[in-house]
């Protein structure tokens, strides 16, 4: 089965491209459509409403972390028994960073790369016949990437809806629809942005919702027409991730949420067993496993039943004597001697680490990173680069006294310094790796 792919972009954040992808999704399973996500980027969100919405794994891609084989490798694996792929654009569609050619992080670069049509979604609220001349800047501003239709969003009414089409037709792009203003199709948000499908109550009966206003308001056989064939080369795996161990304990449960959907997949491709754990219920990692990862999520929302888990921290001091522990972000968190939560209590955390981390001061941290390892760690050997990404307001209040993890720098290559901490067979930082350099 030869799947057909459409990039879904916009001009910007908040565009309304994860309500209408959502949506598109879940109305074309509806259909009996093969449908799987895709999100560019190193989002890791929106990967599970698309899978909330399919019922199947979502995925990553990151045309700046990850080698353009490896997005062929990971791309034709999502393709495998689909239909229709649907790939979500992050941010704005040629947003990315300043970088090597397709190597941006924009979701541009996978419309290249892969020669896949764009379907526009773009914001009209606020305006009208001006939507005509953004379209247009949009088909011709690079020739490499096809412009193949326009949705319009959030329109205010049916003749607000038409001058808008009206123009954008007659710049020569075809539009499938409208989708008219309506607070109750918003998604919910939380300090990080979005909150995880998993954590909205009602998400199948938001999803539904969602759903309804695509079929009732956008022409899906239009949009399934405007899907081109995916044929793409055979991709490589030698620049992913390996798997940290043979059998590695993951903990997961609404305090640890996240690790990026395909190194899960890889990991087991290669073999590996993924053996979860849930330190909220105060459970250690399983004494037969060979490494344990603490991967991101929401330690501060947790803090105080955290550092109640008795079992769980001297589980983890026991399993850490002989075997590898690594924290990603919150993990990493978790790892150090305190967490001071959103309401300025601190709370006593694992302490295998020195440092201690603070969410009642907060500051912004995002962006790309490179990671050059200072020591063999479960992400790689000493002197190894890692690509990946951190977004976290969380801030290191004091560092402790420990080695740093890695030294790392910023997309462009620019130095930032050292990070993280590593003592003994333990390490942590606030970098969440995607793939290696």
């Amino acid at each position: 089965m030869t799947a057909r792919a459409l990039i879904i972009g916009a001009p910007r954040s908040g565009s309304g491209k994860t309500s209408v992808t959502i949506g598109l999704l879940r109305a074309f399973a509806r259909r009996g459509v093969k449908v799987r996500g895709i999100k560019t980027g190193p989002d890791y969100i929106d990967p599970g409403f698309h899978e909330a919405a399919t019922h199947l794994p979502g995925l990553n891609l990151d045309s700046w972390a990850m080698a353009p084989d490896l997005l062929r490798h990971l791309a034709r694996g999502q393709a495998e028994d689909a239909e229709l792929l649907l790939i979500e654009s992050a941010m704005g569609l040629f947003d990315g960073i300043v970088s090597e050619k397709n190597r941006s992080g924009a979701a541009s670069d996978l419309a290249r790369l892969f020669h896949l049509p764009v379907l526009l979604v773009l914001d009209v609220s606020g305006q009208s016949q001006t939507a005509g001349a953004i379209a247009y800047g949009f088909a011709h501003y690079d020739p490499g990437v096809k412009i193949a239709a326009c949705i319009l969003n959030r329109a205010g009414s049916e003749r607000h809806s038409k001058l808008s089409g009206d123009a954008i037709q007659a710049a020569g792009i075809p539009v499938v629809g409208t989708v008219l203003r309506d607070p109750s199709l918003i998604l919910p948000e939380r300090h990080l942005g979005l909150v995880q499908a998993s954590e909205h109550p009602e998400m199948d009966a938001h999803i539904e919702r969602l759903a309804d206003a695509m079929e009732a308001s956008l022409d899906l056989d239009a949009i399934y027409a405007a899907a081109k064939p995916f044929n793409i080369p055979v991709g490589s795996t030698e620049r992913s991730l390996r798997p940290p161990g043979q059998r590695i304990a993951l903990a997961q449960d609404a305090a640890f949420t996240f690790l990026y959907p395909h190194l899960m997949r890889e990991w087991r491709s290669v073999g590996a067993e993924i053996v979860p754990f849930s330190p909220l219920a105060d459970q250690a990692p399983p004494a037969d496993c060979d490494v344990c990862w603490l991967p991101g999520g929401y330690p501060e929302l947790h803090a105080g039943k955290l550092a109640g888990a008795e079992n769980f921290k001297t589980g983890l001091a026991r399993f850490a004597e002989t075997k590898p522990v690594h924290g990603e972000c919150g993990g990493y968190m978790v790892l150090g001697e305190t967490l001071e939560d959103a309401y300025g209590v601190t709370h006593a955390m694992t302490g295998l680490l020195s440092h201690r981390t603070s969410f009642a001061k907060r500051r912004m941290n995002l962006g790309y990173r490179q990671a050059e390892l200072a020591k063999d760690s479960p992400l790689g050997r000493k002197g190894d680069t890692i690509r990946g990404h951190e977004f976290h307001y969380a801030s290191v209040v004091s560092p402790g006294t420990d080695a740093a993890f890695a030294t790392i720098a910023d997309g462009g290559g620019k130095l930032i310094g050292p990070t993280g901490g590593r003592r003994g067979l333990v390490s942590g930082a606030f970098f969440h790796a995607i793939a290696r350099g």
